[in-house]
């Protein structure tokens, strides 16, 4: 399997901004390490949706999708596992 290219949405770079530096270092580098690895041990497809998932990095939830066929992950929303879903 190739390496995948991670495209952030606008609005999840935003989520960053609202999340303390030293858990935004975290999740930024399990994202990258979904690169190399888009379903690592603990992800978990969400339901009612085709090719989205999420992982947890501490407290927090990193929703993303995963496109095979142009080997891109977009990842959706980052967020706090009390206000991810919402």
């Amino acid at each position: 399997m190739g390496c995948f290219t991670i495209t952030w949405r606008k609005s999840t770079r935003k989520d960053l901004r609202k999340i303390p530096p030293g858990e935004v270092v975290k999740i930024i580098g399990a994202v990258e390490d979904l690169a190399r690895n888009p379903f690592p041990d603990g992800h978990k497809k969400l339901a009612a949706t085709q090719h989205a998932y999420r992982i947890r990095v501490g407290n927090y939830r990193v929703l993303y999708e995963v496109l095979g066929h142009v080997l891109t992950i977009d990842v959706i929303k980052v967020a706090h596992r009390k206000d991810v879903y919402r």
